[in-house]
């Protein structure tokens, strides 16, 4: 690539690079740990090779800029030099401003050096949106299977309640009938069979009941359904940022100052809609610039 090309993203046929959309909801009603993990899995696979694509053509906007860069230089130093000997030499006077100027070549070189640094800019903020949607799907993911556990442990609370509630029910069951049953039928009990009903009488006695004198079954007992808390824990150690002190989210903007205290702002909190052209500044950097010059 020549120092006067640029690999513009926006170009037809050039590279695109989308945000992952949200998780696609509904999933299937037999959606497990397995079908999260496979899902998640497999939109993270191609992240590598995106990221990597990104950082080429971060590397080549590098190359690109510093040799427009390095030609201007050259360019507007010839030109200061030429300046010079025309005032010395007299054909240069200082009532032809047009002649004491830098020539068009050499702006539009200048201004070629910031497209491409809007350019790099642009793509660093691509990459780092295409990482940010990557965590927070992944929060998602995260989300969803903390639902399914809890989900899981109210079912395994209502079925272990409806079984003692069956238990009870059961064991309050009336003996009588199954005491008459058992003499009318074993009228001469053996020894062995009047050895397990007396060991045994509650067992012989619930089906002796139930061959005679049907049971109401036990309705299911209501089970209070646990909360279920959505909200995971934040990071301790994420940065925050912006006036708002919040972590980042969405379209961010870099305030031009280097000695800048916050650096990166959210676009609503600035009232921005869109990524500024050439340098921005915050308010607090603005202002301080401001009162520098007045003085």
């Amino acid at each position: 690539m020549s120092a006067g090309e640029i690999p513009a993203s926006s170009a037809p046929g050039a590279p695109q690079f989308h945000v992952l959309a949200e998780l696609p909801w509904p999933q299937p009603p037999d959606a497990d740990d397995d079908y999260f993990l496979e899902k998640f899995q497999a939109s993270v696979e191609t992240l590598p090779a995106m990221l990597h694509k990104n950082y080429s053509l971060m590397r080549e906007l590098d190359k690109s800029l510093q040799g427009v860069q390095l030609e201007n230089e050259q360019r507007c130093q010839q030109e200061i030099e030429d300046i010079k000997h025309g005032l010395e030499s007299g054909s240069i006077t200082t009532y032809e401003p047009a002649k004491l100027k830098f020539s068009d070549e050499a702006i539009e070189e200048q201004k070629h050096c910031v497209r491409i640094a809007d350019e790099k800019v642009a793509l660093a903020t691509q990459t780092y949106d295409l990482v940010d949607a990557h965590i927070q799907q992944l929060d998602q993911y995260m989300r969803k299977l903390e639902e399914l556990r809890l989900e899981k442990e109210a079912a395994a609370a209502a079925a272990a309640a409806a079984a003692d509630t069956a238990v009870a029910a059961t064991s309050a069951a009336p003996a009588g009938a199954g005491s008459l049953r058992s003499a009318a039928a074993d009228p001469a009990p053996k020894t062995g069979r009047a050895g397990e009903r007396s060991r045994g009488g509650r067992k012989n006695t619930t089906l002796f009941c139930r061959a005679k004198v049907p049971m109401e079954m036990p309705t299911e007992m209501p089970v209070e359904q646990p909360a279920i808390d959505l909200e995971l824990p934040v990071d301790p150690n994420e940065p925050t940022y912006c006036f708002c002190n919040q972590v980042s989210y969405g379209e961010m903007v870099a305030c031009d100052n280097p000695d800048c205290k916050i650096e990166w702002f959210h676009f609503g909190c600035v009232g921005l809609k869109e990524q500024p052209r050439g340098k921005w500044y915050c308010l607090s950097c603005s202002a301080f610039q401001k009162k520098r010059k007045g003085r």
